[in-house]
């Protein structure tokens, strides 16, 4: 579907409308008020902008707004062919993906070919952006690979140290998970790996970072938490993991879901390496796990 933001009522709808007979789902807006009534609910595959005032700032920033954030809708700009730099300068200062410009009095067959190519490139972008996430994420999870997290973790380890920020590492393992496996089956494993997943995604904040790091294995780092907030943190994710017990799949099964939990903090650089910190957190899950499970161990209280 194209919107044709016709705010200057110049007759570019009229214009355009030929190209319903080529295929194209043509929706018009006459106002910017309309535009954004349109763009909060079904979300276009290109926008065409005639814009009422001569820079389209306002009004480019208002649509750049509503037109989605993982794979933000195209903008075509039309411009006056005399000063086509306002509108370039327009799609940069406002940092728009995916952009081109066309002069107002361009035959239809240039508009016909411009939407046709903004299409293909979004198409593309978008198939770059899932590749990307492929590569960085585990499939079942959706949660970091054990390579990225790892690099994930030097970054906020050194911005810790640098700018003497608390952090929290915090290390988790399924109880018993290969016994799930052997009583039940690997579809049935993977049943439970996913849901895992998803409880960790659905507890997280925005600046927290997941990892899948093993097969029952995952880990997590929490920005700006100390012991407190860290503590706090592990007793959601045992508490929520811990509800996951039940059924799982299509059929009626009694499956027992927890997890053993070790975590460490950097206290203004009181540790002095990720492989530390990853070394307390394991000494802690160890005992998480000698305790009997479901619960969280925090490194220092082992001293």
């Amino acid at each position: 579907m194209i919107l044709v933001c016709d705010h200057r009522g110049m007759g570019l709808e009229a214009l355009l409308d030929p190209l319903r007979e080529t295929g194209f789902e043509i929706q018009c807006s006459s106002s910017l008020v309309s535009t954004c009534e349109q763009l909060d609910g079904e979300q276009p595959d290109v926008i065409i902008v005639d814009p009422l005032s001569s820079t389209a700032l306002a009004e480019l920033s208002e649509i750049g707004r509503l037109r989605g954030e993982e794979n933000p809708t195209p903008v075509l700009l039309v411009c006056d062919a005399a000063d086509p730099m306002r509108a370039i300068e327009a799609c940069r200062s406002l940092g728009v993906e995916n952009w081109d410009i066309i002069h107002r009095d361009a035959p239809l067959e240039e508009y016909d070919l411009r939407i046709e190519r903004l299409v293909a490139q979004a198409e593309r972008n978008a198939q770059i952006k899932d590749l990307r996430f492929r590569a960085s994420h585990d499939e079942r999870t959706e949660l970091l690979r054990p390579a990225v997290f790892e690099e994930r973790l030097r970054e906020h380890f050194s911005a810790a140290e640098r700018h003497g920020l608390d952090m929290a590492l915090v290390l988790l393992d399924l109880d018993r998970f290969g016994q799930v496996n052997k009583d039940y089956d690997h579809m049935v494993g993977d049943a439970v790996i996913a849901e895992v997943g998803c409880a960790i995604r659905e507890t997280l904040r925005t600046e927290d970072v997941a990892g899948r790091i093993g097969g029952d294995e995952f880990a997590l780092i929490l920005p700006y938490c100390g012991p407190i907030e860290a503590a706090a943190a592990v007793h959601r994710l045992a508490v929520t993991i811990k509800e996951l017990s039940g059924n799982v799949g299509d059929e009626i099964r009694n499956i027992s879901i927890s997890t053993s939990i070790g975590f460490e903090t950097v206290l203004g650089g009181e540790v002095d390496s990720t492989r530390t910190l990853r070394k307390h957190a394991e000494l802690a899950l160890r005992q998480a796990k000698r305790a009997g499970g479901n619960r969280g161990v925090y490194y220092r209280s082992l001293k």
